[in-house]
């Protein structure tokens, strides 16, 4: 079981950098979102040990965060 949580943490990651490469058309903010949100997500990853609780939460954080410094 922890192969598997380990892979699908390790996809959500892979997705996430390379959903990034789309940002060219992106406003400010919105990159700025979208790099807190993977940022968050990996943090939240590594805090809780993979936890998919710990990854979405530290996701949704980041991205507030993200969204809220480019204001």
């Amino acid at each position: 079981m922890k192969t598997i949580h380990k892979v699908a943490v390790n996809t959500l990651i892979t997705v996430m950098f390379l959903g990034l490469g789309g940002c060219s058309g992106m406003s400010t903010q919105g990159k700025n979102t979208a790099i807190g949100a993977g940022a968050g997500a990996i943090g939240g990853a590594v805090l809780t040990g993979g936890s998919t609780a710990g990854t979405i939460g530290g996701a949704a954080v980041g991205g507030v965060i993200g969204h809220e410094i480019s204001k």
